[in-house]
């Protein structure tokens, strides 16, 4: 399960929200019930251009048979595993769609190299 944050809309104010991008049901947009929750719970909703993508992004991950969650990392850029409790020191980015994301790795990486 992947981590991005993305620019989501309450009552006309963008504030960043985390999301979680993982192996969704198939019979449900990825963002559904992040989405139906953000909506009842804190009045708040994810952007249509975001909503899009993410399903453009589906289609194409079950076309070619890869893994969703791998598939943003690689168009949306790089995201912050789950598993981690802490990204202190991470570097973050933005792309068109209001996305942010996150990682370790890649700089774990360099420090090893």
């Amino acid at each position: 399960m992947k981590k991005f944050t993305i620019n989501c809309d309450f009552g006309g104010q963008l504030s960043p929200f985390s999301i979680y991008i993982g192996q969704p049901e198939a019979a449900h947009h990825p963002l559904h019930f992040q989405a139906d929750w953000l909506s009842k719970q804190r009045g708040g909703s994810v952007p249509a251009d975001v909503m899009d993508a993410i399903s453009k992004l589906q289609e194409l991950a079950n076309k070619n048979n890869v893994s969703l969650e791998e598939l943003c990392v690689y168009a949306l850029g790089t995201a912050t595993d789950d598993k981690s409790p802490s990204q202190e020191g991470d570097t973050n980015s933005n792309n068109d769609n209001g996305v942010s994301n996150t990682n370790n790795s890649d700089q774990e990486e360099s420090k090893n190299n």
